[in-house]
């Protein structure tokens, strides 16, 4: 049985500071979208989001995109990202148009500077 090695280099490097941030913006509009009590919509795309990004910072932390062959996985990885900021501005622009209460304003102004930042 292979065992599976950690890259520690990866947490470092600018690519894993990028997936980290990322999984905490979407973690923190989450908990705001929870918080708040908002449509359900908002709570499952904040934490759809940071799932991904979650599988994927595991994904490059156990090297496991050099083990699984037949997918580019930097081009999944930008389509990703590409899908998850048109959706995740939707429904920024939403929360933020909306204004039911502070906390799903929160969560909307936290996903459009996640949004325009990654």
């Amino acid at each position: 049985m292979a065992r599976l090695e950690v890259d520690r280099a990866f947490l470092r490097s600018p690519r894993g500071s990028l997936k980290i941030s990322r999984t905490l913006v979407a973690l923190a509009a989450l908990f705001c979208f929870v918080a708040a009590g908002s449509h359900e919509a908002y709570a499952a795309l904040a934490g759809m989001e940071a799932g991904i990004t979650v599988l994927f910072l595991l994904l490059y932390l156990l090297r496991l995109d050099a083990r699984i062959r037949g997918l580019s996985w930097p081009l999944a990885d930008v389509l990703n990202s590409v899908i998850a900021a048109l959706f995740l501005l939707v429904v920024s622009l939403f929360a933020i148009i909306i204004k039911t209460n502070k906390g799903t304003l929160a969560g909307g102004l936290d996903l459009c500077c996640f949004v325009q930042g990654g």
